[in-house]
């Protein structure tokens, strides 16, 4: 992602949330290297919460578990 089109996503996150964290990657290079870039805006603890629920709602998906009932997370997919 170029930076002035990250910095454009990130002022648009920062009004509307407390916190937010940006992950973005670039193709691997022919030797695999992938050039992986992250931001974040808010409360450090705050951020850290949001990549673990992150984490562990990948995890679910990947392992075919549901933990809906137990989550105190919306996660955006789950809204829409």
């Amino acid at each position: 992602m170029k930076p002035d089109e990250q910095k454009r996503i990130a002022k648009q996150l920062a009004k509307n949330h407390a916190c937010y964290v940006l992950i973005t990657c670039e193709e691997p290079s022919e030797d695999g290297n992938m050039h992986v870039q992250m931001s974040y805006e808010g409360d450090l603890t705050l951020a850290s919460y949001l990549i673990q629920g992150a984490q562990s709602f990948i995890d679910e998906q990947e392992s075919g578990i549901s933990g809906e009932e137990n989550s105190k997370i919306d996660y955006l997919d789950r809204i829409i």
